[in-house]
C-alpha cells in the first residue's frame, strides 16, 4: 500500500518541480507508565503519514499529512511552500547507491505482543522492586514497530523496518530518616529486556546509596557509569555536527587530522551495527547507511553531515540526516556511536577515586567550550580498587574536551544507552567539590 501512496504523490508533483522526495512512515506503539505502583497511563496507537519535500528553482518546500485522502493537496502545498524559502544551490536529494543489508532489527514477537501482556510485564517489574524493599516512584514500558519508505526523483527507493522495546524504573528507599533514590533503564531491538533484573539492580543501587559520608574537595580520578558518561558525552558529540562546524560553533573546527582524545580511543558512527538501536539501511533522506570513523586512534577523522550541510562544506554526506517522523524534515544526528578502546583499565587499579552513576545538570554544559559543572548522583568512593561508601551530594566540574584527551575505558560490559555504545569510562583530575 505504501508504494501505491508514493506513486499517487509522484503523479501529482513530478512535473511541477525540479526534484522531489517522498517519505512515508508507519508505526504501531504500545506505551505504559505508572505513578508509584499504580498504572496511570496505557496507550496502543497506530500512526502513519507522508512528508513531501520538493526543490523548485533552487528553493525547497515541505508539507506533511496523516490524511491519505489529501495527498494531492499536500503535494501542492509543498510546492507552494518553496516560495517561503531562499534560493540555495546546496539543496539536493540522495543519489542511488548500493544498499547494504542490516541484521537483527526486527523481532517477530511484537506481532503477538498484546496490551495485557505488556501491562503484566510492567507489573512484574514493579512487584520485583517492591518485594526488594523499594518504593517505585515512576516506571514505564514501551514497544514499537515501525516502517518507512523513502522515494525520490533520483530513483532512490528504500524501505526500512524495525522494532524496539524499552523499560525504565525509578525507586526510592527510606531508612533511619535517610532517603535514597535510583533510576535505570534498558532498551533493545528485541523483546529480550529483563524487567526483574533491572528492578533488582535499581533497588540495590538505592540501598547502597544510604548512609552517605562527606568527601573532601579535591581533584580525583572519576569513574563515569553509563548514564553519567552519556550525560557528559552529549556535549562532546555535539561538536561533531557538521552544521555547528560550518557555523564556527564547534571547538573542533579546523582540527581534522589532529589528536583530540586519548590515542586508545576510536569512535565510529555505525548505522549498520547488528541489533543497533539506530541501525537502518539508509538515513531519513535516503542516503545509504555507512560507517564513519569520527575518531581513529585518537585523531579527528570526520564530522557528521546530511546532504545539505555536506554540499556547503564540499564533502560527501555521512548519512546522518535523521528525522523523528513524517512530521519533520531531516536534521543532523548520530546513529550508533561505538566507543572502542584498544586498551582498558580495571577498577582494581584505582587507588583513590570517585564513581558516579549519573550526573544532574549536564544540559547546562557550555556547548562550545565544553565547560561543565554537574551534581554527582548515586556517587561512591573508590578505595584501593574497591567501591566503598556512598558520598554526600557533590559537584563535579571540568571540561569535556580536556578530559577526553586522557580518557580510559574500563574493563566492563559494553552497553547501548540511546546512541551511545560504551563501557564505563575513567577520567582523570576532575574537581570534586564536597558538600
Amino acid at each position: 500500500m505504501i508504494y501505491e501512496i508514493a506513486e499517487d504523490v509522484k503523479k501529482v508533483i513530478e512535473n511541477k518541480c525540479d526534484a522531489y522526495e517522498i517519505y512515508i512512515d508507519n508505526s504501531k506503539t504500545i506505551e505504559l507508565n505508572s505513578l508509584k505502583e499504580e498504572l496511570n497511563f496505557a496507550k496502543e496507537e497506530i500512526d502513519s503519514g507522508v512528508g513531501i519535500r520538493v526543490i523548485k528553482d533552487n528553493k525547497i518546500g515541505f508539507a506533511f499529512t496523516s490524511n491519505f485522502d489529501k495527498i494531492a493537496e499536500t503535494g501542492m502545498q509543498a510546492i507552494e511552500n518553496t516560495k517561503l524559502t531562499k534560493t540555495d544551490e546546496n539543496y539536493a536529494f540522495a543519489e542511488v547507491e548500493k544498499v547494504n543489508d542490516v541484521k537483527k532489527v526486527y523481532d517477530n514477537k511484537f506481532k503477538d505482543l498484546s496490551l495485557d501482556e505488556s501491562v503484566e510485564f510492567l507489573k512484574n517489574t514493579i512487584a520485583t522492586a517492591t518485594d526488594n524493599g523499594c518504593e517505585v516512584t515512576d516506571s514505564g514500558f514501551s514497544a514499537s514497530e515501525g516502517s518507512s519508505l523513502i522515494i525520490n526523483s533520483n530513483g532512490v527507493s528504500i524501505e526500512n523496518k524495525g522494532t524496539g522495546f524499552g523499560i525504565g524504573l525509578s525507586v526510592t528507599i527510606q531508612k533511619n530518616g535517610e532517603i535514597a533514590t535510583a533510576y535505570n533503564s534498558a532498551s533493545s531491538r528485541f523483546y529480550d529486556i529483563d524487567g526483574e533484573k533491572l528492578a533488582n539492580e535499581v533497588c540495590n543501587l538505592a540501598k547502597s546509596s544510604l548512609n552517605t559520608k562527606p568527601i573532601q574537595t579535591d581533584d580525583y580520578d572519576v569513574v563515569l557509569d553509563y548514564y553519567a558518561a552519556v550525560g557528559l558525552l552529549q556535549t562532546f558529540i555535539g561538536a561533531f555536527n557538521g552544521e555547528s562546524v560550518n557555523r564556527g560553533r564547534s571547538i573542533l573546527k579546523d582540527k581534522l587530522g589532529e589528536n583530540i582524545v586519548s590515542s586508545t580511543l576510536t569512535l565510529t558512527d555505525n548505522p549498520l551495527l547488528e541489533k543497533g538501536i539506530y541501525t537502518s539501511k539508509c538515513d531519513d533522506e535516503g542516503s545509504v547507511s555507512q560507517k564513519t570513523d569520527l575518531i581513529k586512534d585518537g585523531v579527528l577523522n570526520s564530522f557528521i553531515y546530511d546532504i545539505y550541510t555536506a554540499n556547503k562544506e564540499n564533502v560527501k554526506t555521512t548519512s546522518n540526516g535523521i528525522r523523528g517522523s513524517y512530521l519533520s524534515t531531516p536534521m543532523i544526528s548520530p546513529t550508533n556511536l561505538e566507543f572502542k578502546f584498544s586498551e582498558t583499565k580495571d577498577i582494581s587499579e584505582i587507588e583513590d577515586g570517585v564513581l558516579t552513576t549519573s550526573v544532574l545538570g549536564a544540559h547546562t554544559a557550555n556547548p562550545i567550550s565544553g565547560d561543565f559543572s554537574v551534581e554527582a548522583s548515586n556517587a561512591f568512593r573508590i578505595k584501593n580498587g574497591e567501591v566503598s561508601n556512598p558520598i554526600n551530594k557533590a559537584m563535579i566540574s571540568g571540561n569535556i574536551f580536556e578530559i577526553m584527551k586522557t580518557v580510559e575505558g574500563l574493563n566492563t560490559e559494553i552497553k547501548q544507552y540511546g546512541s551511545y555504545i560504551i563501557p564505563k569510562l575513567l577520567v582523570h583530575n576532575l574537581r570534586v567539590v564536597g558538600q
